[in-house]
């Protein structure tokens, strides 16, 4: 999408009239206006000159928004800083320096009788030219509204300001018309006549119509300026210069020199310019101005760090990964800004009215002097009636409804975190029904953990510890990082063991201090020591809450288990008991077999969980949502692109992947679940504020209106054309100083969360049946090993070589269950299941770790030699 600075804009007539104009042009696919930023996207294959031609020929300006990284942030700073306010300021008290002096010779004088000189006092075309010339002053002052406001009518494109020009333009030649006949009745000698014509001039209600639309525009103004104050602040947090070594020595280059790749260095204190990765040092970062985080984060050598994020300690030497646009920070504001440029489709209503809005009301304004003056009022009344009509109309109100709220809803999730990348995003959010989870890296940490250490009778948990961490030390999989980590924590070093073999889907066995120590599954310890009968009720137990409990012994007596799991995290339970109150049916998808996912699911309390889903398996569950209501999809993975892309909002994970963050609509910094109830919070207060701006402003233009034009006449009520603006003035006022009040929202305070009525069921999907249970405690989950094996005294009796059994679950399918070795957690059984589907002939498979098998369904025979060499080539064992 290209972006265009737009001037000449005064209202939301001309932001409809410019995207129509823009629309129209050959190559164009879409075009999005924004009246707040006085900027446009758009997107097609349209040249840039045609599309400049077309705004001008539309009777506005625009230029290309330029590429260079420093050019370009400028030209932002720039389009963002408030350039109106102080020069209405200066119009403003201009104009009232000759208002007032109007005011008293209009209004005191003649319908108050306060003194004047006496040649202007005793001389009544003298009270007139006075008023005549201070008008014109005022009118000269803020020819704008007239310079804009014809210019629209010439272009047929009326706007606001034509309203404004029209009504003080017609108070004044209606004035000018009434001097000339109070001339003619002194020339005549009625003087008495004369006087009365003093009342009929509408000179100070022409220059106060443009005075108090002056203050109205000066207050809109500033307001507006205060919505971008979050995209502005982001913007001022880019460093400007960055310390780089070049030729072994440190040099102070423009941040917009350093390139990929380049090493630079940041002391305590200062702000880090560009993404990197750290080479040496160890430090504390503060990454509050991306995440909101206060806390500062520990970063050692090879964590990432971020640019504008704030080193606080040590002294860091970095790589630089991500320079210019291409940097977290400049994601993020590209992001706001595509929020602020973007139009919600609440917004399309709004915009339909605006486009027709002014020449209906120079429409009403005529018809309703017409009116008048047929029933027989004077040609001042009719006029007056017409003119208050024109100045109290208010299209900008309608206009600014969505897009003020939308940029101050943007710029309070950038705050918190929550990037949202289009105003449609921030409104579906608050639309949301459905909130489908991924269960890796997003429930859960997405990194094995030791969750539970039990040692044997007279056995330390240090002692327990110490053996598995000697053995696993030398593993590569993933739990026995998991050990590792723990003793790192603990600070327990690994003993050296010598004679270290595997035997895979097994265990591993070394010698340590010349002691025989082994680690596994059950199946694999229980030949190497006596197992007391409690061990094998706590191991079942252990495996159906989603752990894999791996067992050590040594020197032939049992010495504990060891659980590891992928933990849950903290704030995972409270998010989704948030998401339940608002209203929100939860649903957690997995590739893990059910068993471990309804762990999962019970820990943290979702409403539905879906286990066993491959990556389209999740995309084609969002879709069956959507037809329930409307679906958020939270993932972090690669795996997660296709439902995030599918869903009605994707939200994805900070720390996640960048093809799951680029599928996504919206994305945590923070990668909290907690921050997607705060999401949604976020996008139904935005939506809440955007229909009181739309409320308010079809309720004031729709009493507004029949007030100016006299409807109400007959009960007393008759609106000055004075008052009108006045009237017209601060309504856009009040709709942007409400939008204002969404910095208030606290949206991680579930104390204002509304429940909604949601009648979403569960999904209706047929869970594959579980083989026969094997009550024998022997079957838990193995440990894969991928080490060499050498010498092993003989443990475990070999399984048979091929064991296949048949059974017909449906006419269609033909249902066998082939025995696999070496899976032992939920990531193992995804892969074997990923690997079985993908061979033509398979409809479906499900893998047990706990069975050691993997059940297979087939629209018809496929070779063995297949399914063999599709399992093998994923790690695993047919036996």
């Amino acid at each position: 999408m290209e972006q265009y600075n737009v001037t000449g804009m005064s209202c939301a007539a001309c932001s409809a009239r410019v995207e129509k104009a823009v629309s129209a042009v050959e190559g164009v696919n879409s075009c999005s206006v924004s009246l707040l930023t006085n900027s446009m996207g758009v997107e097609g294959t349209a040249k840039t000159e045609e599309i400049i031609s077309a705004v001008e020929k539309a009777g506005y300006g625009a230029s290309l928004k330029t590429e260079n990284p420093k050019n370009r942030k400028q030209n932002n700073a720039d389009s963002l800083e408030d350039k109106e306010t102080p020069v209405l300021k200066k119009r403003l008290w201009a104009s009232v320096g000759f208002l007032v002096v109007l005011m008293y010779v209009s209004m005191g004088h003649v319908m108050w009788n306060w003194p004047l000189p006496a040649f202007l006092a005793e001389n009544c075309i003298a009270i007139g030219l006075v008023q005549l010339i201070l008008t014109g002053i005022v009118m000269v002052i803020n020819q704008k509204f007239f310079i804009s406001g014809f210019k629209g009518l010439v272009h047929k494109a009326p706007n606001m300001d034509t309203l404004v020009a029209l009504g003080s333009g017609a108070s004044f030649v209606y004035s000018v018309y009434a001097l000339y006949l109070m001339t003619e009745e002194v020339i005549a000698g009625n003087l008495s006549g004369a006087h009365h014509y003093l009342h009929e001039f509408y000179f100070e209600s022409a220059a106060m119509i443009l005075a108090l639309i002056t203050v109205g525009k000066m207050l809109e103004a500033r307001s507006k300026g205060k919505t971008t104050d979050a995209l502005r602040s982001l913007m001022n947090l880019a460093p400007k210069t960055a310390t780089v070594i070049r030729e072994d020595e440190e040099v102070t280059v423009e941040i917009e020199e350093v390139r990929k790749g380049e090493i630079f260095v940041v002391r305590p204190g200062e702000s880090i310019p560009v993404d990197g990765i750290i080479l040496e040092g160890e430090t504390a970062v503060n990454e509050a101005a991306l995440t909101g985080e206060s806390i500062p984060v520990d970063k050692t050598a090879g964590n990432s760090v971020s640019a504008a994020t704030i080193n606080q300690s040590g002294f860091i030497k970095c790589e630089a990964t991500r320079v210019g646009e291409d940097t977290t920070l400049s994601q993020i504001i590209k992001m706001v800004e595509g929020a602020a440029a973007t139009k919600a489709p609440i917004a399309k209503v709004a915009d339909k009215v605006s486009g027709v809005f002014v020449p209906a009301v120079i429409t009403v304004a005529l018809f309703t002097a017409a009116i008048w003056l047929f029933l027989g009022e004077t040609v001042g009344f009719a006029v007056a009636r017409g003119i208050s009509v024109l100045v109290i109309s208010c299209p900008c109100a309608l206009g600014l409804a969505t897009p003020v709220a939308i940029m101050v809803g943007s710029g309070v999730g950038a705050k918190n975190g929550i990037l949202y990348k289009t105003a449609a995003s921030l409104e579906e959010a608050g639309r949301t029904e459905i909130v489908v989870m991924d269960k890796t890296g997003t429930i859960t940490k997405g990194e094995p953990t030791v969750t539970e250490i039990i040692p044997a009778e007279e056995v330390s948990e240090t002692a327990l510890l110490k053996i598995a961490v000697a053995l696993e030390a030398k593993s590569e999989h993933p739990l026995a990082k998991a050990i590792v980590r723990k003793s790192e924590e603990l600070e327990i070093q690994a003993t050296p063991v010598s004679n270290f073999y595997a035997l895979p889907g097994s265990g591993i066995t070394g010698i340590m201090g010349g002691i025989s120590v082994f680690g596994g599954n059950l199946d694999f310890i229980k030949n190497t020591a006596p197992i007391p009968e409690e061990i094998f009720a706590k191991a079942e137990e252990l495996a159906s809450e989603g752990k894999t409990p791996l067992f050590f012994s040594g020197n032939g007596r049992f010495l504990g288990i060891i659980a590891v799991a992928d933990t849950i995290k903290e704030e995972s339970p409270k998010a989704v008991e948030r998401l339940k109150n608002m209203g929100i049916h939860t649903v957690m998808l997995t590739g893990d077999n059910e068993r471990t996912a309804k762990a999962i699911a019970n820990q943290v309390g979702v409403d539905e969980v879906i286990a066993g889903v491959l990556p389209e398996g999740k995309e084609e569950a969002v879709r069956r949502f959507a037809e329930k209501g409307k679906v958020a999809m939270v993932g972090d993975g690669i795996n997660d692109a296709p439902a995030l892309a599918s869903a009605d909002i994707g939200i994805a994970i900070g720390a996640g992947t960048d093809v799951a963050i680029d599928c996504a609509d919206v994305v945590l910094m923070q990668s909290r679940l907690s921050d997607v109830p705060a999401a949604i919070a976020l996008g139904r207060a935005t939506l809440r504020n955007i229909h009181q701006n739309l409320f308010w402003a079809f309720i004031y233009n729709s009493i507004g209106i029949p007030l100016a034009a006299g409807a109400f006449v007959a009960f007393g009520l008759e609106l000055n054309p004075m008052f009108g603006a006045a009237a017209m003035s601060l309504s856009s006022f009040c709709v942007v100083t409400n939008a204002l009040r969404l910095n208030l929202v606290d949206i991680f305070d579930p104390k204002h969360d509304k429940k909604r009525k949601n009648n979403v069921t569960a999904l209706e999907t047929e869970t594959p049946a579980a083989p026969v249970e094997n009550t024998e405690a022997a079957e838990i989950p193995e440990t894969e090993e991928t080490s060499e094996i050498a010498e092993i005294p003989e443990t475990v009796e070999a399984e048979e070589t091929s064991e296949i059994k048949e059974q017909e679950t449906a006419p269609e399918f033909i249902e066998k269950t082939y025995k696999i070795s070496g899976m032992m957690c939920a990531h193992c059984e995804a892969h074997v299941k990923e690997a079985l589907e993908a061979i033509p002939g398979i409809s479906e498979a499900t893998a047990s770790c706990l069975h050691d098998n993997a059940v297979v369904k087939m629209t018809a025979e496929v070779p063995e030699e297949l399914i063999r060499e599709a399992v093998e080539k994923a790690g695993y064992n047919v036996i």
